[in-house]
């Protein structure tokens, strides 16, 4: 049965230099003003659902049209900070999802015609070995290993 291979592209060595770069802009922008959190913290903290997401714009939306409302303990200032940092990293990590799911995708047909040219080969040198081929043998065993 005729192999059809799913995805045939090639980089060069110029374009994976260039994403290479944009990558590590992108790295060096946010060192400093980003996290890692451990998997404990991310439970602690979650994220909101887009239900809460409404509840605090529309806290905001009334803040900035009661300011005599807001609590002189609540920071103003920096809950606009980091509303606006939320939307502006909320709108490029929609971007970057995007790429990240386009390069996942790629690359599983990628490994799909790998395996599969890979399992051919090996189903190959397993008939070759039963039919005594010098030096088939020992690699039929290495590949056999792996099943």
């Amino acid at each position: 049965m005729a192999f059809e291979n799913l995805i045939s592209i090639n980089f060069t060595t110029a374009e994976l230099t260039t994403l290479d770069d944009a990558l590590q802009q992108i790295k060096t922008v946010l060192r400093g003003k980003t996290v890692n959190l451990t998997p404990d913290q991310r439970r602690q903290y979650g994220s909101i659902a887009e239900q809460n997401k409404l509840f605090v714009n529309k806290a905001k939306e009334l803040m900035e049209q009661n300011p005599n409302h807001v609590p002189n303990f609540l920071d103003k200032v920096e809950f606009d900070k980091d509303y606006n940092a939320r939307q502006q990293i909320a709108n490029r990590l929609i971007r970057l999802e995007g790429l990240t799911e386009q390069l996942a995708d790629t690359k599983i047909l990628l490994d799909h015609d790998n395996y599969f040219n890979a399992l051919t080969f090996y189903r190959n040198i397993k008939f070759l070995s039963k039919e005594s081929v010098a030096g088939t043998t020992t690699l039929y065993k290495e590949m056999a290993q792996f099943f």
